[in-house]
């Protein structure tokens, strides 16, 4: 299973170079450099870690090959997908002020806000021509029904950032509101990877259905565990502080029930923002008032619900089994 997964892996990382080359030229060669930088190929600290895991083309890969389709075929739909989460990634790391991702500095860091905005743009742009190359190896009415839901996609990533940057300043949110966010924000490009797979696989729409809802609640689980971590995670594991969550005052799900208790968490948290020494305080009162243990229950039940529609789509052969296989670490259910 290593073995095709690897060539998966491979074969995702040259088609990237490919459509990204469409950049490289003499008169903006630091346009493309800014984008190569981004994807983790160059610059200092590039390699593995820099470029990410790129599981989105991978599952997409994944779904087509389990549903008896040509792989090779839809890796400008793989691509594609990997190029607009990044588009999404170089702006969200202005919007978020973060100065660092995946160990390094990020592209507004080095080359200013406008010219970082400018090669998200180019990315997206990059993105949507990525699916445009499918039309040589799928009939045109299969390509616009991918093109389509990529659309869609892209729309509803924008939509969920918009809803994160607003729950930022509103005292208003309830964990309803938190669903609706990360549908958008983190399991609508997942989502949209499987159910890409699977139609350029030759699935029936059932299948299709089955597999975009994997999609879906893979990643309504994937931000729910990302939550908890963020509070109560090994930051030996994990790499991430398990206090700047609650410092930079992020309406989490455990964030989210503990306000809705409206206890000794919702007092403290509504006179302001907290201080370093505050945290573990805050964390535990998190624990004793339940939050942690709803939101643990929650992941639970999207995990339970991924693995449902996983069986559903019944995913064949060598791919078949990898899908499994990483569904369940992805979820925290590996033995």
């Amino acid at each position: 299973m290593e073995n095709l997964q690897k060539t998966f892996l491979d074969a995702i990382e040259k088609e990237l170079h490919q459509q990204v080359a469409r950049l490289d030229e003499k008169d903006t060669a630091q346009y493309h450099e800014m984008l190569t930088y981004h994807m983790g190929w160059t610059g200092e600290g590039a390699g593995a870690k820099a470029r990410g895991k790129r599981i989105r083309p991978l599952l997409l890969l994944l779904a087509t090959s389990a549903s008896g389709g040509d792989w090779e075929k839809a890796l400008p739909a793989a691509a594609g997908i990997e190029l607009v989460h990044n588009f999404s990634l170089l702006h969200d790391d202005i919007q978020d002020n973060s100065a660092t991702r995946r160990g390094r500095l990020t592209a507004w860091k080095i080359w200013g806000v406008a010219q970082a905005i400018n090669a998200g743009d180019g990315m997206f742009i990059l993105a949507n021509l990525a699916m445009g190359d499918l039309a040589t190896a799928y009939p045109a009415e299969i390509v616009l029904q991918g093109e389509r839901g990529f659309q869609k996609t892209c729309l509803d990533l924008t939509r969920g950032q918009h809803l994160d940057i607003d729950y930022e300043t509103r005292e208003d949110i309830m964990p309803g509101d938190y669903w609706t966010m990360i549908a958008g924000k983190t399991a609508a490009l997942l989502s949209t990877s499987m159910y890409l797979g699977a139609l350029f696989g030759g699935a029936d729409e059932a299948t299709q259905y089955s597999y975009k809802e994997f999609g879906h609640y893979l990643g309504l689980a994937f931000q729910v565990q990302d939550d908890l971590l963020g509070i109560w995670g090994d930051e030996a594991l994990t790499g991430k502080s398990t206090a700047s969550d609650l410092l930079e005052g992020k309406k989490s799900l455990p964030v989210l029930y503990g306000l809705e208790k409206k206890s000794k968490f919702a007092e403290r948290w509504g006179k302001g923002a907290l201080k370093e020494d505050e945290i573990p305080e805050m964390a535990q009162l998190l624990e004793i008032e339940g939050a942690r243990l709803m939101a643990q229950r929650q992941a639970d039940q999207m995990t339970d619900m991924a693995l449902n529609s996983l069986r559903m789509a019944n995913p064949q052969g060598e791919a078949g089994d990898i899908l499994f296989s990483l569904a369940e670490r992805l979820l925290g259910r590996e033995a």
